[in-house]
């Protein structure tokens, strides 16, 4: 049932719903220590906001490793649960393992999503004010 209910907030995420996937789990036991602590801080960045590379390596203790914060974003399984297009480069978008369209996309439906919403957020399969 609780895959159900990712799809169903998945949905409702493509739909222009602000949904927070925060609490819904995904397996990264089989990362390096280092991927799981980027895909975590990843989970933190709130809906319709971006950080750069850099200010997530420095966020979980790594400060110039905003290359490999980037191949750690490459190995996430779980994309819009765990948010990495919400990683941006300083000068620009940055990558995106679906492509920087896929990645312009989802960033735009989050911006819209944010001005059509009033205050409701879907926490994984339940809705909340």
């Amino acid at each position: 049932m609780a895959e159900r209910k990712k799809l169903n907030d998945l949905v409702r995420y493509f739909s222009g719903e602000v949904v927070d996937f925060s609490d819904c789990e995904v397996d990264l036991s089989h990362l390096s220590d280092f991927e799981q602590k980027v895909l975590i801080e990843v989970r933190k960045i709130p809906y319709g906001s971006v950080v750069t590379y850099s200010m997530l390596a420095e966020r979980i203790g790594h400060p110039g490793a905003a290359r490999a914060v980037g191949n750690a974003l490459r190995k996430n399984p779980a994309l819009v649960m765990i948010p990495c297009h919400r990683v941006v480069a300083k000068d620009g978008i940055g990558g995106y393992v679906l492509g920087l369209a896929a990645k312009r996309r989802l960033l735009e439906l989050e911006t819209r999503g944010l001005r059509h919403t009033a205050g409701q957020t879907l926490v994984c399969g339940e809705q909340s004010d």
